[in-house]
């Protein structure tokens, strides 16, 4: 018996047929409607809705999904719902009966863990239809090198119909991460990349995608070259939803010389219209609002091209509402140079345009798929 089953992808997704037999076992319990409606949180009430939340960490603990319902509150509308692709390897060799829970407390490897695509099911399942509503789980749980990453993307939808509406985020490049993956290097032109790109645009699943702008530590004029590459990748998949996240920064790399120049010529460019950015992450705020001018400028940015940013916290399991709305006061200055309908997009509008398609488009093709041989 053969131990992996090729799907094909182009003719809208080949399941196994053990998945179908899930499927027709499961759809009349898990499929929950969950489109813009009457059971849809009203957005007006709330300060916004988080584009980028993981609720496990990379040991795959985290906080209970109504522990975080209860800090969401009535101040977070809707959230994306995510973990970590990654585990941190426990090495006793290296750090004895310390269990490292973060990439930076040890020299042992990261490895892709599949399981969290399920914890993270299992979390939303076990949650009321109504509490669900102001979720969109996504899927991570490949490796980005992999050519059967959208053989499990598949399998995950179909496993679990009704759940899932986008994938990632999932890290192409990340300083000190990268490095510690077991196995193959991820690039930005992998051909497995593509073919996950290629997958989500024709299902509607939005991608966020990790992918550093440059090298931790770049020498003197060196070539930003993930510049050119990240402007292909996203070239190559126009009619995927692509949400880049933290504008490309992060703790230790910094913002290119004219940084915001290079993402409006991207915002610009007819070619990549389902180009997005979102601001995530307290580190990203470090450099928006590093200064008086960094952060008007930001905002100018924001004011011409409001369909394209989204906010998110990139918390991680956190354990109080406190903790978990400090990015957004964070930003307090930010928001005063915004104009009304940006401040509305970013903090609200381009989150529900987004996912209120993903979940129209995701459940149709669920749909159409179920009975595939």
């Amino acid at each position: 018996m053969k131990a992996h089953s090729t799907m094909k992808l182009n003719n809208h997704g080949h399941a196994h047929a053990l998945l179908v037999c899930v499927f027709l076992a499961t759809c009349c319990t898990l499929v929950v409607p969950r489109s813009a409606g009457g059971q849809e949180p009203e957005s007006n009430g709330f300060l916004f809705h988080d584009s980028h939340f993981h609720l496990t960490n990379y040991v795959q603990e985290g906080t209970e999904i109504r522990e975080f319902l209860k800090i969401m509150g009535d101040k977070v509308g809707r959230s994306t719902l995510f973990g970590i692709p990654l585990q941190q390897q426990w090495m006793h060799a290296a750090t004895g009966d310390f269990a490292p829970t973060y990439y930076t407390q040890t020299d042992a490897p990261l490895y892709y863990y599949s399981f969290t695509d399920a914890i993270i099911a299992h979390s939303y399942l076990s949650l009321k239809p109504e509490e669900r509503n102001r979720f969109d789980p996504m899927i991570t749980g490949f490796n980005p090198t992999d050519m059967y990453a959208a053989d499990h993307i598949l399998r995950v939808l179909l496993m679990y119909p009704g759940v899932f509406s986008g994938i990632g985020e999932f890290t192409i490049h990340k300083e000190f991460v990268s490095s510690k993956v077991a196995g193959e290097v991820a690039t930005v032109d992998n051909e497995a990349l593509d073919r996950i790109f290629d997958f989500a645009g024709e299902v509607g699943l939005p991608v966020i995608i990790h992918c550093d702008i440059n090298m931790p530590f770049p020498s003197p004029g060196q070539d930003p070259y993930l510049v050119d590459k990240l402007k292909g990748l996203f070239r190559r998949h126009p009619d995927t939803v692509t949400i880049w996240a933290h504008i490309g920064v992060g703790r230790v790399v910094r913002p290119l010389e004219n940084h915001l120049g290079m993402v409006e010529r991207a915002l610009g460019d007819s070619q990549l219209r389902n180009f997005h950015v979102d601001i995530s992450w307290d580190e990203t705020a470090k450099y928006i609002l590093s200064s008086p001018e960094a952060t008007q400028a930001t905002a100018d940015l924001i004011n011409r091209y409001p369909d394209r940013f989204l906010f998110g916290t990139d918390n991680v399991a956190p354990q109080s509402q406190e903790k978990h709305l400090a990015l957004y006061r964070l930003y307090e200055p930010l928001y005063e140079k915004l104009d009304a309908k940006a401040k509305n997009l970013l903090l609200k509008g381009n989150y529900e345009r987004i996912f209120d398609q993903a979940r129209l488009r995701v459940r149709a093709w669920e749909k159409a798929n179920a009975h595939a041989p």
